[in-house]
């Protein structure tokens, strides 16, 4: 490609990035309402809210063992998922927060794909000692392990949905140039 063919003009890098920004400040409030379902179940049900939880905790068990002694509670309530899902979904959420601190929104080339795979080895070596009868996970390990999956995961989520964002505009402000 030609140098003159990747050329971004400067108010549309600066569209970008507000772009940018939106799309991170989505993401985020979109793993938090999900975090937030998550302790909705347990919560409803200790107010009597069957007609809330009921519904949340028949989702969450299609994508969750919801085994009762792997899962925080909540007053005598479980979560809508087990403790190490709940992991990874807190650390989504710790991911997306942290993300802006250590490298630009609008930054959309992913880091190396070794650290998603890096991130995955604590949970295979918990749950390996745990298999092979060498050491029994507990809840703060299967949290601990979950989290920095999700930190992970979010470290990637946030520059694709980024790029996929910037793709449709770049693609719609070229097709409006045609015209």
């Amino acid at each position: 490609m030609a140098a003159s063919e990747a050329y971004i003009p400067q108010m549309v890098a600066a569209q970008f990035r507000r772009q940018a920004l939106r799309v991170w400040i989505v993401g985020l409030g979109v793993v938090l309402f999900w975090l937030g379902l998550i302790l909705a179940a347990p919560l409803a049900k200790v107010e009597g809210l069957t007609q809330i939880s009921a519904p949340l905790y028949k989702f969450f068990s299609y994508i969750c063992h919801q085994i009762p002694s792997r899962t925080f509670f909540i007053d005598g309530e479980p979560f809508g998922v087990c403790s190490r899902c709940f992991g990874v979904y807190f650390g989504l959420v710790f991911g997306y927060l942290i993300y802006p601190l250590w490298r630009k929104v609008d930054e959309v080339e992913p880091i190396g794909k070794l650290w998603l795979f890096a991130s995955c080895v604590p949970i295979a070596i918990d749950w390996a000692l745990t298999i092979f009868g060498i050491w029994e996970n507990t809840f703060l390990s299967r949290f601990l392990t979950g989290m920095v999956l999700g930190t992970a995961c979010a470290t990637f989520i946030v520059p694709a949905t980024v790029e996929i964002v910037r793709n449709f505009t770049w693609k719609r402000l070229a097709r409006q140039r045609e015209l």
